[in-house]
């Protein structure tokens, strides 16, 4: 059980990248009070969270709904976490969050809760992470170990809140060079656990 939660934790917290959402955090709410800002870290938490565990409990009906098989799912959610692994390596997933956050900064005054849009939804918990945690919660064998998944999943949301809450300082004692290289091992983790999801599916769907 130890070992599951410990590579479910570092999958949802690679995926989720609680390290490049606090910058964004940063810069998205930088003019807001203090008070604001961890009222928006708390909110887009709790929101991610709940559309997380919402797929991670229903999504495998949803796929009997749609007549999609386990292991399709479980090579096409390989396969699109390894992009993300891929984006990560080369720093393309940053300049993606970096050009979002541009995006929501020149709309309106009404944009200026950034806690549902872009935060919690597509950031937190955007198609990567409900594809993984679809994946992890299908690959558990007993509700042991699907309380073990989501117990890893509050685990990186808890640490998610506390680095959105504490993203000024952090970004400025990491820095952007720190940072980038963070960004990179974690690809290079992320992109082992992708291939693992495509060689489970592959496994299942050619019995072998």
């Amino acid at each position: 059980m130890i070992t599951l939660f410990i590579s479910t934790f570092i999958t949802l917290f690679v995926v989720i990248d609680v390290p490049g959402c606090a910058p964004i955090f940063a810069s998205l709410t930088k003019t807001a009070s203090s008070t604001d800002q961890r009222a928006m870290a708390i909110r887009a938490v709790l929101v991610a969270s709940c559309v997380l565990i919402f797929f991670g409990l229903c999504g495998e009906a949803f796929l009997r709904l749609v007549g999609i098989s386990l292991p399709s799912f479980q090579i096409a959610g390989g396969i699109m976490v390894l992009l993300i692994a891929i984006e990560m390596v080369f720093e393309k997933r940053t300049q993606k969050r970096e050009d979002r956050a541009r995006e929501v900064k020149n709309i309106p005054e009404e944009a200026e809760d950034i806690s549902v849009f872009p935060m919690a939804i597509p950031m937190i918990a955007g198609p990567g992470a409900i594809a993984t945690i679809m994946l992890l919660v299908s690959k558990t064998e007993n509700w042991e170990q699907g309380l073990v998944v989501f117990l890893a999943l509050g685990a990186v949301q808890c640490l998610m809140l506390i680095s959105l809450i504490l993203a000024g300082p952090i970004m400025r004692v990491l820095g952007r060079r720190t940072e980038a290289m963070l960004t990179r091992i974690l690809g290079l983790i992320l992109a082992a656990l992708a291939v693992q999801f495509i060689l489970a599916g592959l496994k299942t769907f050619f019995h072998f």
